[in-house]
């Protein structure tokens, strides 16, 4: 009896421990869940993906085959991505941009048509320490590129745990995707441009990583380097 009641706990920390990032923030307002975010796969059991080749690691809405509200946001504006709770293992984030050729609504984002707008990274001390900004915060906030070009897209936010990444595939994604209509845009050329999946091959140092011992002299942050336009 005692064996199962720790096994039940176990499991339920466990999943508390899990998020969804399902709504955007929009001019101070934190829009209603899965409104102008698509709904991903693990909307109520919270799980990862933890497969950077799979077709989910995208949006993780194959099996929703969701949509969602495209919401209006200005270039050069704040833009945020709110989580169900806290950021709650310790990690790192990025957001990645994609322009669809028209209507984002039932586009998929095929292609090398994804850039990186925004990432928290780790800070490290030389192997002294090792610690995570983006540990504990319940969602981010970024400034969209002055220069990005007006239309619509997708907003993939991804934050990367860490805390058992020290075997292939122990890294574990949080992912969504939200659809925006980006108004007063600029003439930049964002880049560079990757495919996802294709960005990563879960071989990364900043991926694949024991973070515990011994503590990492320095961090390398996957993907492409932010545009910042």
């Amino acid at each position: 009896m005692l064996k199962a009641f720790v096994a039940l706990a176990a499991l339920v920390a466990s999943a508390s421990a899990h998020y969804t990032f399902p709504s955007l923030v929009v001019n101070g307002q934190t829009t209603p869940a899965w409104v102008n975010v698509r709904k991903t796969n693990n909307f109520n059991t919270q799980a990862p993906v933890t497969d950077v080749t799979s077709p989910d690691f995208r949006c993780y809405d194959s099996q929703t085959q969701a949509t969602a509200e495209t919401i209006t946001v200005q270039a050069g504006g704040p833009l945020g991505i709110m989580s169900d709770g806290t950021i709650y293992h310790p990690g790192v984030v990025n957001v990645y941009m994609a322009k669809a050729p028209g209507d984002v609504d039932n586009w998929a984002g095929d292609g090398a048509v994804w850039f990186k707008v925004y990432q928290i990274t780790a800070e490290t001390n030389g192997g002294q320490s090792i610690t995570f900004p983006a540990e504990g915060v319940p969602g981010v906030s970024f400034t969209l590129p002055k220069n990005l070009p007006s239309g619509q897209y997708l907003v993939r936010m991804e934050a990367i745990a860490l805390h058992v990444a020290q075997s292939y595939g122990g890294a574990q994604f949080y992912i969504s995707c939200g659809q925006v209509n980006v108004e007063n845009g600029g003439s930049g050329t964002p880049g560079p441009l990757v495919s996802i999946p294709g960005v990563y091959t879960g071989y990364e140092p900043g991926i694949l990583i024991n973070i515990n011992y011994p503590i990492p002299k320095n961090y390398t942050q996957p993907g492409p380097p932010v545009w910042s336009g």
